[in-house]
């Protein structure tokens, strides 16, 4: 049995994370001067209006409008995914998170020529690299993805689960129903 990708819940989480990324980053802009930050948490967290002409964690800089065109392929690559793999409700939210992430800073590349990075944190000179709302999104759906390849379980539409438990009660609920004959063997 096929399951289709749910679309509407894949494009209201990305929606919820272009809205949020591009709010965050319209506040810090429209209060900060580039490089000034505020404390959030004393030293621990800042807001710090950053400029990032570069790619992940600051590499590859002055490169934003290569990256922002590079993002359209990305972006095309996630939906593609989504319409083949978008049948559980683990992988919706996964690649909505993805897709969300990667229109937020796409927009900024391509308007801004960098994407506005703004949550710093550490302690001292030892602090973490600048990101947004966007980056967040983006790297959690990167742990979301590790830990789907790790548990694959995890990614199965509900109906295929519920069809496998029902296979195992209906072979006397001994165990795994034994896999079928394949001519391989």
């Amino acid at each position: 049995m096929t399951h289709r990708p749910r679309w509407g819940l894949f494009l209201a989480f990305a929606l919820a994370i272009v809205v949020a990324d591009q709010a965050t980053k319209a506040l810090v802009t429209a209060t900060l001067q580039p490089g000034e930050s505020r404390a959030i948490l004393d030293d621990l967290l800042r807001i710090v209006f950053s400029q990032n002409s570069g790619a992940l964690f600051g590499l590859f800089k002055d490169n934003a409008v290569m990256f922002g065109v590079v993002s359209l392929a990305v972006i095309a690559l996630i939906v593609i995914y989504h319409s083949r793999a978008g049948g559980s409700f683990y992988m919706t939210v996964t690649l909505g998170l993805l897709l969300g992430g990667a229109i937020g800073n796409m927009l900024d590349r391509l308007r801004l020529g960098y994407v506005v990075d703004f949550v710093d944190g550490g302690i001292g000179n030892v602090r973490w690299y600048t990101f947004n709302v966007a980056d967040a999104a983006i790297s959690l759906s990167i742990l979301l993805l590790l830990l789907a390849a790790v548990r694959p379980s995890l990614t199965q539409p509900r109906n295929q689960e519920r069809m496998s438990a029902g296979a195992t009660e209906s072979a006397g609920g001994a165990g795994p129903a034994e896999p079928a004959a394949r001519g391989d063997r």
